[in-house]
């Protein structure tokens, strides 16, 4: 049994990261599949929107059932099934088959991406919470990362297909070792889900985070599709340079500003219990004008550069945006309140910016495509500063109601 603290989140941080693998695999891979299955721009970028659509929807009632009956199985058995599905891909014979395993990928990754921040979140004491959470969310950069990379090779070396065997099989292993976990019993007090969800949107702060937090999907789910063939095709770098370009990036930036908002937003709680929303906010404001720079950098070297600047200040709302959530949300209604943010979060994000920004790259190229998502950003940015006038009235009631 897989019983501290500690352990716990290793073995969830463990899985993320190949959450993320999984995820973000097809973006590296898109140059060889487009060009293997002839696929237009707004068809690559439907793939990623089909991943989305499906994760969000099936988020709700899935954390519902987590929340009602216990968590453990749903993460396990989450595992499982997008591993499978990932591998599956390999099997694709054309767009809909394609299409249909991004669909299943999302099915497993909802049962693990709404339940298990809060799995994670409440085996530490709130003062530590922020870097707890920054740290699971470490998985976000780290396997994007090897996603990029490891599929940009993968892919020259194997071919799109196998690379997508190479990823995908490994999860079961990690699936069986998450039955390990320790049993989380379900919540007596877990409300019908229509009621629950009421409720849990009732609360103006978690509202307000979730439209920040949606901003900042819709500008940051585009760019995870698109940059690598941003790379690709401004710049002339080859499918595996782009890949591991866009990877190395994001992962140097995502550590240090993973780390260092879960750092500073712990370390300013003491004096200001908003802290979370503060970095956070300040992390997105200055976040996108150094997205637009890397976009219309005039050269590679000040394209990289902004990039890891943009993504070091975007990093940093990571954990303390998760915590924000988790200190406003009563216990029983957590993975609730993570489920109902994912559903929000990509239905006015990334569930649409890929294929719109595809659309809009066939119509007026990949550039303006992309600087048009940067606004999205700031507005992020602003929500979560204007969250901060009522986070501590929502954080009382929801300790008061523990």
């Amino acid at each position: 049994m897989i019983a501290s603290p500690k352990a716990v989140l290793a073995l969830l941080l463990a899985v993320n990261i190949l959450n993320y693998v999984d995820r973000q695999i097809v973006y590296a891979l898109l140059p060889l599949i487009s060009s293997d299955l002839r696929l237009t721009d707004a068809q690559a970028g439907s793939l990623a929107s089909a991943f989305m659509v499906v994760y969000m929807l099936a988020a709700p009632p899935i954390a519902w059932l987590a929340d009602s009956r216990g968590r453990k199985p749903w993460i396990a058995g989450g595992v499982a099934v997008w591993s499978v599905a990932t591998g599956a891909a390999a099997l694709a014979g054309g767009y809909i088959t394609l299409f249909l395993s991004r669909t299943a990928v999302g099915i497993g990754e909802a049962c693990y991406g709404a339940i298990s921040p809060a799995y994670v979140a409440e085996r530490f004491l709130q003062k530590h919470r922020g870097t707890a959470l920054a740290i699971f969310s470490l998985a976000i950069p780290v396997g994007s990362a090897l996603g990029y990379v490891g599929g940009g090779k993968l892919g020259m070396l194997l071919g799109w297909r196998h690379a997508f065997w190479v990823v995908g099989l490994p999860g079961l292993l990690l699936a069986a070792l998450c039955l390990l976990l320790p049993n989380d019993p379900p919540h007596e007090a877990t409300p019908p889900a229509l009621a629950g969800y009421r409720e849990v949107w009732s609360v103006p702060t978690f509202r307000m985070v979730t439209f920040a937090g949606a901003g900042m999907t819709f500008a940051l789910g585009g760019f995870a599709v698109w940059m690598p063939t941003f790379f690709h095709r401004s710049w002339g770098l080859a499918v595996d340079q782009a890949g591991m370009l866009f990877g190395a990036v994001t992962v140097a930036a995502g550590i240090v500003g993973s780390l260092a908002g879960g750092y500073w937003s712990d370390r300013l709680r003491r004096s200001d219990r908003t802290a979370d929303l503060f970095v956070s906010g300040w992390g997105l404001l200055l976040g996108m004008p150094l997205a637009a720079a890397s976009i219309g950098a005039p050269s590679l070297p000040i394209s990289i550069a902004c990039l890891f600047l943009a993504e070091t200040m975007l990093f940093l709302n990571m954990g303390p945006l998760n915590a924000a959530m988790v200190s406003v949300t009563r216990l029983e209604k957590r993975s609730m309140a993570f489920a109902a943010n994912i559903f929000v979060i990509h239905l006015l994000g990334d569930a649409a910016s890929p294929a719109l920004i595809g659309w809009c790259s066939d119509h007026f190229g990949l550039t303006r495509a992309l600087l048009a998502a940067c606004p999205a950003l700031g507005l992020g940015g602003w929500i979560c500063l204007a969250a901060r006038k009522g986070f501590g009235r929502d954080a009382d009631a929801a300790e008061a109601a523990a």
